[in-house]
């Protein structure tokens, strides 16, 4: 699934290419992805890209006439590609911009969506989302005022939305790697300082994914379809059995609320 960082260099490789072109016409191949798509959308034909904004790992493509929100789900993509091309069999949304060029969404199992909401006003989707990890409204005190009292493992409690955006499987399996810290602990165990080497530690981990293009998954790839290479500076995640690059013992791994997770016992606690 793409995560945040994937999102992020998803709407950097398209907004050169749509920002402030004209939507001409939106072609839709399905009538339903993970929700039924709203045919509010082609409110937005003939208006004017203001701006591709993101929000969580949401794209939002915004117009005077309200906006186009975005989720690639489980394994979407999108790409700018010269119109003429033919639609493939997975390829459910075109918009179609006046300068011959198409946005082409492409979502084999279709768990993604393509929204819409009115000029000035927020959608469901967005409205119990917490701070964005890296804006200084994301910082080591919220967290630990937020975890005050939370048994739940600190690795599920960074990967909850409501808390904090963003901070997907491997980026938090990293992250805490990184800060030394076992994901299986108490989140309101954690001091003061092991929540500002966290943040810290989540806040750059995150920063360097997007400077190099987003983790090479299976089902992502950026826009002008190279992938990413964060892949390659991944510590722990995906690596159970091999030796840990800090101290040479070997890498664990056990599911943490459904979702696998990688960590060592003997540099972190």
């Amino acid at each position: 699934m793409p995560e945040l960082p994937e999102v992020e260099v998803s709407r950097m490789g398209i907004t050169p290419h749509l920002n402030q072109q004209t939507i001409r016409r939106f072609t839709f191949r399905t009538a339903k992805l993970r929700w039924d798509i709203p045919l509010e959308l082609k409110r937005l034909e003939g208006q004017v890209i203001d701006a591709i904004k993101r929000r969580a790992k949401y794209l939002l493509i915004e117009t005077a006439a309200g906006s186009a929100i975005v989720h690639l789900g489980m394994s979407g993509s999108l790409r700018v590609l010269d119109a003429e091309l033919p639609a493939g069999k997975h390829d459910h949304v075109d918009l179609l911009l006046t300068n011959g060029k198409v946005l082409r969404y492409n979502d084999p199992r279709r768990f993604g969506a393509w929204l819409y909401v009115e000029p000035g006003q927020s959608h469901e989707v967005l409205d119990k989302l917490g701070p964005e990890p890296l804006t200084d409204d994301f910082h080591a005190e919220y967290m630990q005022q937020r975890a005050l009292g939370k048994r739940v493992a600190v690795k599920q409690f960074i990967m909850d939305n409501k808390i904090v955006v963003g901070v997907g499987n491997i980026y938090a399996s990293e992250s805490l790697f990184r800060a030394r810290i076992l994901p299986t602990r108490p989140a309101m165990s954690l001091s003061a300082e092991q929540w500002q080497c966290l943040v810290s530690h989540i806040k750059h981990t995150l920063q360097t994914a997007i400077e190099q293009g987003g983790t090479t998954l299976k089902d992502f790839s950026q826009a002008d379809g190279k992938p990413g290479y964060f892949a390659q500076e991944l510590q722990v995640y995906g690596k159970a059995g091999e030796a840990c690059p800090v101290c040479g013992e070997s890498i664990q791994e056990l599911k943490i609320g459904q979702r696998n997770t990688f960590f060592c016992l003997e540099c972190q606690s």
